[in-house]
């Protein structure tokens, strides 16, 4: 057997990369938060923002089987725009973005932990347990970032079943009534709630960096895109009806960052509350980990292509840990200075533009992905007009936050011109 076969992935394991990525911590950290915009519209919002996600995995999936690399949606944008400024900035805000991912799972990891804390003091236990498990999990990758990969499996597992549990019991106990149209939210606000928690479908994209190990790529990896996706799309819905047609809107929104332990009290009782604050926890400490190291490797690739200074291409012990670091020091700044709603539209709007060019780079080079371009062309007008419902919310309930998302795409700008000015890189065309 050759050395390929031994090392090379197969469509279950793909699979598996992929559903745990988006089942990662994005549904246990974001619920309240989509619920209390969406009301009780929340399942359908969850199906819109799927829908967006399987329109773009059309994109991955293509662009993936024709330039396999670690890199993924880094050098998917290095092939269509070529190495310029555009292309630097929006690698700089895959690695934002990934940073804000971090805190989200961080701000979800504390706030389930202190829920069992005495309600005065939960805030501050809150900040605390998302630090320390910043720090835990830096410090773990830092010595081997196996330790946690590991175990990996077993915690996607888990976290399946106990939804699969929440699920199966919860349907039995739902209101019908709280889930009819007239307790829907109106149509923007709907959409908006759906856009807010599209950070829970992201993950998707873990998949193109595995992509030139996995076996039989071409009938593959469109498989394990559109398996994954579709199944978590199925199991948000789900999971959605059950919380809110078990618990008021009112009440989902007052422990909205806890909302899924919360949903699970009126039919499993105290054991339900513990069962999913425990899975929340171990989901959101396996994320994290999971991105602290893909945050590494994504630093370590963009500094390869000259869009990072090169010190983050160092390696210390043979590994590009400096990009490590810095991605934890950014994370347990924004984890400690920005609310869960500040987090997660940044989140949300960064992969929404990321997945727009990401379906406009699948577009323009349709001939060498043997692709449907008017496809890629549909996904990147329905990412932008996802973004712009997105902003309209912001911008109608929470002005001030406009600043935030502003102040991050100025921020990915400013690093990549100011570095190419710094080190007076030349600019590459587009292949």
């Amino acid at each position: 057997m050759s050395q390929r076969e031994d090392t090379s992935v197969g469509l279950a394991s793909t699979l598996a990369i992929g559903i745990g990525g988006m089942v990662g911590g994005g549904i246990f950290a974001v619920l309240g938060l989509s619920v209390s915009l969406a009301k009780g519209g929340a399942p359908v919002a969850f199906a819109l923002a799927g829908g967006v996600a399987l329109i773009t995995a059309y994109a991955y999936a293509r662009l993936s089987v024709a330039f396999p690399s670690q890199g993924g949606t880094v050098e998917f944008l290095n092939h269509a725009f070529g190495t310029g400024l555009f292309t630097g900035s929006m690698n700089v805000l895959l690695w934002l973005s990934n940073v804000v991912m971090l805190s989200l799972y961080a701000f979800a990891f504390g706030s389930y932990a202190a829920s069992f804390m005495p309600e005065a003091s939960q805030p501050l236990w809150s900040h605390l347990f998302s630090s320390a498990v910043v720090l835990l999990l830096t410090a773990l990758n830092a010595l081997s970032a196996n330790i946690v990969g590991d175990v990996e499996e077993w915690i996607v597992g888990i976290k399946l079943a106990i939804l699969g549990l929440f699920v199966a019991v919860g349907l039995f106990s739902v209101e019908t009534a709280k889930l009819a149209p007239q307790a829907w939210a109106q149509p923007l606000s709907l959409v908006a709630g759906g856009m807010v928690i599209f950070v829970a479908y992201e993950g998707f994209e873990l998949i193109a960096n595995t992509a030139e190990d996995v076996r039989d790529p071409k009938k593959n990896l469109p498989r394990a895109y559109f398996g994954a996706v579709g199944f978590v799309v199925l199991l948000y819905v789900l999971v959605s009806v059950v919380t809110v047609g078990n618990l008021s809107v009112d009440k989902i929104s007052q422990a909205k960052d806890y909302a899924l332990a919360a949903a699970a009290k009126p039919f499993l009782g105290q054991f339900g509350f513990t069962l999913i604050a425990v899975a929340a926890m171990l989901s959101t400490a396996s994320a994290i980990s999971a991105t602290l190291y893909g945050s590494m490797r994504v630093s370590y690739i963009i500094a390869k292509d000259g869009e990072l200074p090169d010190e983050l291409e160092r390696k210390i012990w043979d590994r590009p840990l400096e990009g490590l670091f810095i991605s934890a020091g950014a994370t347990l700044l924004v984890t400690n200075l920005f609310d869960l709603s500040s987090i997660s539209t940044m989140g949300s709007a960064g992969f929404l533009f990321i997945f727009a060019a990401v379906n406009v780079a699948n577009a323009r080079m349709a001939e060498e992905t043997q692709s449907r371009a008017w496809i890629s062309w549909v996904g990147a007008a329905l990412c932008l007009g996802a973004l712009g419902t997105l902003v309209w919310q912001v911008a109608t309930s929470q002005p001030t936050h406009l600043w935030i998302l502003a102040g991050l795409a100025a921020l990915a700008v400013g690093i990549e011109a100011t570095y190419r000015k710094l080190s007076g890189r030349k600019l590459v065309a587009a292949h």
